[in-house]
């Protein structure tokens, strides 16, 4: 069973709306990332520059995974790939209703 990241045309469609979804979500985890700092520095008050670097890639990196690990789900369901999963399994397993 093909799938529409078969058609070349509709595999760049979805390879650039991932791309969108990740400019957006690197845009996300720098604002989170600066509103985590300026929470530490206004509770704390002067940090090193180890505690700063540490809040970025914590905070920044934490969001940005959620935020990829969100658009390869909506890729793979907008691309058709989970259904040709759920169309394999049903072949294999002929009792098994498609929803579970």
């Amino acid at each position: 069973m093909a799938n529409d990241l078969d058609d070349p045309d509709y595999a760049a469609f979805a390879w650039g709306r991932f791309r969108w979804l990740l400019k957006i979500m690197a845009g996300v985890s720098t604002v989170a990332a600066l509103v985590a700092l300026g929470g530490i520095w206004w509770w704390v008050g002067s940090m090193n520059w180890i505690v700063a670097a540490a809040t970025i890639g914590g905070v920044g990196g934490s969001v940005m995974l959620g935020g990829a690990l969100m658009a390869l789900v909506f890729l793979s369901n907008g691309s058709g790939h989970d259904a040709a999963v759920d169309a394999f399994n049903a072949d294999r397993d002929p009792g098994r209703d498609s929803r579970g």
